[in-house]
């Protein structure tokens, strides 16, 4: 994967463009609701933690570690959130996604699933993976659902496995979907976004 090279990934419903650091901006309203950020690892519901969780991002891009999105809603053109691919290994071709948050008046609209199938579509059919990994603190029962609801089959818990908000180690369910899954996915599932389906 290409960590300099400018990826924008786009289907009916989302547009996926590379996180900039101008894009604290767009996404401080999505970020303001405190309860978007119960369960990840920093809080980003104010002005000043958004600056600190896109500069970290930006890094993490910078250093090869981790390739942060926002995401728009094309709906209502307005922006809605930031996911990332994370932990690339391409000679195992694996990676995670992750990192996802999405504002709570675009939570139950489709969105969320709209930008999955786009980061799973570019990374089975352009990036040739083989397994894709998502992972959710254990008390985040929302997102487990989420997770199952598209498909991912859950693989089992980490325990202790990330230090998180509060100064405590949190469990991570790991869920994945690995390639021989994704043709039938991508015409079920995600069939409402796959022009390319059939």
């Amino acid at each position: 994967m290409d960590f300099s090279a400018d990826i924008i990934l786009e289907n009916d419903r989302a547009l996926l463009r590379p996180l900039v650091g101008t894009d604290v901006d767009l996404l401080q309203e999505p970020a303001a609701d405190p309860e978007l950020w119960l369960y990840t690892l920093t809080r980003a519901d104010s002005r000043s933690e958004l600056e600190a969780y896109v500069a970290a991002a930006l890094q993490g891009r910078a250093q090869a570690r981790r390739y942060p999105f926002i995401i728009i809603d094309k709906q209502t053109g307005r922006a809605a959130g930031s996911t990332s691919y994370y932990n690339v290994v391409p000679e195992e071709q694996r990676l995670s996604i992750g990192y996802t948050w999405i504002g709570t008046d675009f939570q139950r609209t489709g969105l969320n699933r709209a930008a999955k199938h786009l980061l799973l579509r570019y990374a089975f059919d352009e990036l040739g993976c083989k397994r894709v990994e998502l992972e959710t603190d254990a008390r985040n029962y929302k997102s487990q659902n989420a997770m199952r609801q598209m498909g991912a089959t859950e693989e089992g818990t980490l325990r202790s496995h990330r230090p998180t908000q509060g100064g405590i180690r949190r469990d991570t369910i790991i869920f994945s979907i690995i390639r021989p899954e994704w043709a039938a996915l991508r015409q079920t599932v995600f069939g409402a976004f796959d022009t390319a389906r059939g």
